[in-house]
């Protein structure tokens, strides 16, 4: 029996937060409308698309881990920097490596571009940060982009106070904001890190992914479906304009034709350029301006922080010291924006949040270990792109992929300033652990963007406009990390979908107009 409709109103390619986000929007704004989400990996999580860390289960979340790793589930993962330093070239939990192509002789390339396959996308397992763009990372030809940061943040769950009972943390706050506010703008001074978690009613904490994003009025949405394991091998076209997708069932191998007027491309920053080359889709921007970016890491240590005092002044919720086995009250996030004088974004974290392994010299403070992380904005280059092959194939089939990467001296210069900034951030907060920070290979940001890169006009440097439309290609739409057009240094994922919501009005609103359009 064939599982997929004859056709529909929309298309969406990919169940990660800015797919989701466009089928959230739809089902608000046109809830007659019929929507297929097509997602190439398998569903491991319950509810759909809902993040890893939320289950309880040790085995079951490792479980789901494994199931998202698509060909590299058979591969040993790395769960932290420490084990990066050792050598070797893995991925983490969750993710898998792109196995050949990643770089060429005299490039540095990206030995680490991840990708993950399920339902939920990355966002199944991202570290949840939601910063908000600032100075040159806006997009300056959106004048509504405050609002869509807004609607992103109200489909993402975004909060500031989710692990304000972690110990040190506002300790941790007043040390970095001594090392660096008093020449900063009100709105680039450190502070509570806004994060895609939220406290259940039962205390609980909960991760958002894209089950938040969904949310309940896309579940009960009768004209809304996911279909995992569902490999879109190319969208169609018919006179220029969006007709429907090709799509193959990884179940049964067989392929077959889904009728749309809209076509939403989210299948990450590498794959979604990959889909529009194996459709024919392909303006001179397609897979240009790929940039990555860079992470210094470090981790430092509160030796004169006691326990008893933590408990005190922060209100550590004990009775919630640890929730199902996956979160700990004792993580804490806090932020040091990007400003254009300062070009990196720093994400400090505490315990289990945070990248760098624990100190082994016992006892420990619980939040006395704090990990600082510092990620760069990329020089821009329009040679630094991801390319496909018309002969060679993937694993899924599809046109296989090249990265060609460079850092440039300004990258460099950039990088060298954020380990020495690092050093006296650590400094600031407490006794710095080991020698020197690290840096660690290009592509662990897991923050690709840029290779589907929005315009202002059809100038020739970008794939869409300002609504994400595809230019020559009119029902096509973009979304996801690839869309952002400038070079960031803050998390994504936040901007990814307020770019998406402005797409999913606009494709709302030509819906309404009827299919005359």
């Amino acid at each position: 029996m064939v599982r997929y409709p004859e056709s529909v109103d929309v298309v969406i390619v990919g169940s990660g937060p800015t797919g989701a986000a466009y089928a959230r929007i739809l089902s608000e704004q046109a809830p007659e409308a019929t929507i297929a989400m097509f997602e190439v990996g398998p569903t491991v999580s319950d509810p759909p698309g809902s993040h890893v860390k939320n289950i309880p289960d040790a085995a079951q979340r490792a479980a789901a881990q494994l199931a998202s790793q698509g060909p590299g589930a058979s591969a040993e993962t790395v769960s932290g920097p420490g084990a990066v330093r050792a050598g070797g070239r893995m991925a983490r939990p969750g993710t898998y490596l792109l196995d050949d192509g990643f770089r060429f002789e005299g490039e540095d390339g990206l030995p680490v571009a991840a990708f993950s396959s399920n339902v939920g996308g990355m966002g199944a397992h991202w570290t949840a940060a939601c910063p908000r763009p600032g100075g040159s990372e806006r997009i300056g030809f959106l004048p509504d982009l405050d609002e869509l940061l807004a609607e992103g943040d109200r489909l993402l769950g975004v909060t500031t106070d989710a692990f304000d009972g972690a110990p040190f943390t506002a300790l941790v706050r007043e040390r970095l904001a001594a090392a660096v506010d008093d020449h900063r703008e009100p709105a680039a001074r450190v502070q509570r890190m806004p994060l895609a978690v939220h406290r259940r009613e039962d205390g609980a904490l909960v991760w958002s992914s894209s089950d938040i994003v969904l949310g309940d009025v896309s579940r009960a949405n009768a004209n809304f479906a996911i279909h995992d394991e569902s490999l879109v091998t190319r969208v169609l076209l018919s006179d220029g304009r969006a007709a429907g997708v090709e799509v193959r069932d990884r179940r049964t191998g067989e392929l077959h034709t889904v009728r749309a007027r809209f076509v939403v491309v989210a299948a990450d920053a590498l794959r979604t350029p990959q889909v529009l080359f194996a459709s024919g889709i392909r303006p001179a921007a397609l897979g240009r301006m790929l940039n990555d970016q860079s992470q210094v890491v470090y981790a430092t240590r509160i030796r004169d922080a006691a326990p008893a005092a933590a408990s005190a002044t922060e209100g550590v919720a004990d009775e919630h010291a640890v929730v199902g086995g996956a979160l700990s009250e004792q993580s804490g996030v806090s932020w040091v924006p990007f400003t254009d004088a300062e070009p990196f974004h720093g994400q400090i974290m505490q315990l289990d949040a945070s990248p760098i392994p624990l100190a082994d010299d016992d006892p420990v403070v619980p939040g006395s270990i704090v990990g600082l992380g510092l990620f760069t904005a990329k020089d821009l280059q329009w040679d630094d792109r991801v390319e496909f092959s018309d002969d060679e194939q993937d694993w899924y089939g599809m046109p296989a992929m090249r990265i060609h990467y460079r850092l440039t001296d300004a990258d460099h210069d950039v990088l060298d300033r954020a380990r020495a900034q690092i050093v006296e951030l650590a400094k600031a907060v407490g006794e710095p652990i080991g020698d020197a920070p690290f840096t660690m290979p290009l592509g662990a940001s897991l923050h690709y963007q840029g290779t589907t890169r929005m315009g202002e006009t059809d100038d020739g440097a970008s794939v869409c406009g300002p609504d994400s439309e595809v230019w020559g290609a009119p029902g096509v739409f973009v979304a996801g990390n690839n869309v952002i057009p400038t070079a960031t240094a803050c998390n994504p994922t936040l901007t990814s979908v307020a770019l998406a919501v402005r797409g999913a009005r606009r494709i709302a609103a030509d819906l309404a107009l009827g299919p005359s359009r």
